[in-house]
């Protein structure tokens, strides 16, 4: 089991969209992956001061985000950086979700969040990018 907290920046310019995908997540997604620490970013300045500081395991990023919305700079970021942290982005509609791949997002979420979907999804996303693989 993981005991130490790994470290998400959630990206949006309008707070309601980051309180709901906090919420929606919480504190601990699943039992293995330890608790999250949550930063919010309001601006795309913001995340990449996170980022350039080392202190991001997990970014989830708005795809509705003005003006520059998540998907842009989840592309930026992965075209980028050499070691950039993995990317859950977030859309409004079911279609959108292709758009994911165009930005190279690891996973995608859909608003409404659903929390076991959205818990889930984050906890998959740290156990394949973040934290160390299980001894044995």
């Amino acid at each position: 089991m993981n005991t130490s907290a790994s470290n998400v920046c959630v990206f949006s310019h309008r707070a309601d969209v980051r309180d709901a995908i906090t919420t929606a997540i919480g504190r601990r997604p699943a039992p293995d992956v330890g608790r999250v620490r949550y930063t919010e970013a309001s601006t795309v300045a913001e995340v990449i001061g996170e980022v350039d500081a080392g202190r991001v395991d997990l970014l989830i990023l708005d795809g509705e985000a003005q003006p520059t919305g998540g998907m842009g700079v989840s592309r930026q970021l992965k075209n980028e950086l050499a070691d950039c942290p993995p990317i859950v982005v977030t859309v409004r509609r079911e279609d959108d979700r292709w758009l994911a791949t165009w930005s190279l997002a690891d996973a995608v979420l859909v608003h409404p969040l659903d929390p076991l979907t959205a818990a889930e999804c984050v906890a998959g996303v740290l156990r394949e990018h973040v934290l160390p693989a299980p001894h044995g």
